[in-house]
Order: C-alpha cells, then structure tokens, then sequence
C-alpha cells in the first residue's frame, strides 16, 4: 500500500488520505527523496525496489530531485481537511512541497503587501514615497515610473467614471416616474 500511495504522490505532486496513511506515508517516501538527489544507477535501483513502477522512478529522478536538491529535507507537507462523512476518520491532503506553486506565491506575496492595522509610521512613509514617484514619472517618464503612473492612472479614472454612469441613470427613472404620477393626477 505504501509503494502505491508513494508512487501516486510522485506522480500526482499530491493525494488525498487519512492522517495515519499521511504519516506513514511521510516516513517511507521521504528517505526515497533523498536518495533521488544524486542521479546514480545505485539510486535508481534502491527506489525502484521501493517504488516497484518504472514511471514514478523516471518522474522521480527527472521533474522531483532537481527541484528538491537544494532542500535539506521536509520534502513533503500534510494539510487537514476535515472528517470523511462516512466513518468521521480524519482526512488530509499530503503534496510535494516544492511542487505547490500556489503556495510558494502567496508566501512571497504576503510579504511583500503586508501592513498593520494600526497607522503608525510605516504607512505614512509608504503614501509619502508614493506621491513623490508619481510626480517623478510625470516629469522625467523613466519606463518604470510610467508603468506605475498608468495603473494607478486607470483605477482612478474608471471608478468615478462607472459612478457618473450609474447616476444620471438612477436620477433619470425617478423624474419619469413623478411625471407620470402628474399625468394620471
């Protein structure tokens, strides 16, 4: 059971099971990540005796081991999903670690857009290097400060824009709707 979940893990970057088969599953597969690291005959024999399938050897020694060579270890990462509905047995989600690219993304993005809630210093000093680079980009038009200058440019301007429209509409159905109630008095 191991050789297959460990195979479908290799295969599939991630599997759905329960937290015990998670854990287990963790233990066998992740001294065969290691030994993927060095593209050796040796090593390809001692995870195939493992593995027992030619495919999940040929994925493993070609898309996993170059992506995990520079990790020490933890190659793999067990996310809880909740209770399965028929016997309440606990339920997870095991995948590669480096294999998540939503993961890795929101990582990056977190901190690089992170604030505080509270106004200290720090955001004051963000909108006060905003509007200096604006005026920058007016004036000089480096390429990057126009690019900076069109987006910020383009939400400004279809905002208002989408609640002009949506005005003149709405004061245009009460008038209409007063004359007729003049025309039947």
């Amino acid at each position: 059971m191991l050789s297959n979940m460990a195979c479908s893990l290799i295969e599939h970057k991630r599997i759905n099971t329960t937290i015990a088969k998670a854990k287990a599953l963790r233990v066998y597969v992740e001294p065969i990540l290691t030994k993927s690291k060095d593209d050796t005959t040796h090593a390809r024999r001692t995870a195939f005796s493992y593995l027992k399938s030619k495919e999940a050897v040929t994925e493993l020694f070609r898309t996993v081991a170059p992506k995990i060579a520079d990790r020490p270890g933890g190659y793999t990462r067990i996310i809880r999903t909740g209770y399965r509905l028929g016997d309440n047995a606990e339920m997870c989600l095991i995948e590669l670690v480096d294999f998540n690219e939503l993961m890795l993304n929101d990582t990056t993005k977190k901190a690089t857009t992170r604030r505080s809630r509270r106004g200290g210093a720090g955001t004051t000093a963000a909108k006060t290097t905003t509007a200096p680079a604006a005026e920058e980009a007016t004036e000089e038009a480096t390429p990057e400060a126009v690019v900076v200058e069109e987006t910020t440019a383009e939400v400004v301007e279809e905002a208002p824009v989408a609640a002009e429209e949506a005005a003149p509409e709405a004061t245009e159905e009460p008038s209409a709707d007063e004359e007729e109630k003049k025309d039947d008095q």
